[in-house]
């Protein structure tokens, strides 16, 4: 979509580059695609060619050129998604770290809230149950809570809460609780 306004502006100067050459019947007629290239390039990048470029990107007519139609956007997005090159294309993007989690962040809202929906929808919730009943599933949670890692974890989080003011308050309130039930029995 940026390269609209650039390949305009790059007609534009090659069409002002080639009249000028014609004029001019010298050695100036026998630029060759480098150094035209090149010059436009040059003229780009400096305060005027900026300029330029931003002047017809204000302009109301070139915005409306610019636009893209929502069907077209959606049907390419279809297409691209749909097509064999297309996931080939989203399975290297995915692998591109900064991608994935920019893709994450865009879409965690979405995804939290999808996920708040299925665990209230009852079918969801059986499937779910059937899942950790399935004795093979059973099997890998097991191993997983006998791992070190996971002990270590574990304990890590007994600690950080046995720690918290907010757990040790309750703690002693549960406990107040218990001596005053045990003195009024005995």
């Amino acid at each position: 979509m940026k390269r609209i306004p650039f390949i305009l502006l790059s007609f534009l100067l090659l069409l002002t580059v080639a009249a000028c050459a014609q004029e001019n019947n010298s050695a100036q007629a026998e630029l060759d695609y480098d150094q035209t290239k090149k010059m436009i390039i040059d003229i780009l990048k400096t305060d005027q060619g900026k300029n330029a470029i931003q002047d017809v990107l204000k302009d109301e007519k070139m915005k409306q050129a610019l636009i893209l139609d929502e069907t077209v956007v959606k049907q390419t997005i279809q297409d691209t998604m749909t097509s064999e090159e297309g996931q080939k294309f989203w399975e290297k993007m995915f692998k591109d770290p900064q991608f994935s989690a920019s893709f994450a962040k865009s879409v965690q809202k979405e995804q939290g809230d999808l996920m708040k929906v299925l665990l209230k929808d009852p079918q969801y919730q059986a499937g779910v149950i059937d899942i950790l009943k399935n004795p093979e599933v059973e099997k890998q949670m097991l191993e997983v809570m006998k791992s070190k890692e996971y002990r270590l974890h574990l304990q890590q989080m007994l600690n950080e809460t046995a720690e918290s003011p907010l757990f040790q308050t309750k703690m002693i309130d549960v406990i107040s609780k218990a001596i005053e039930k045990a003195n009024k029995k005995s």
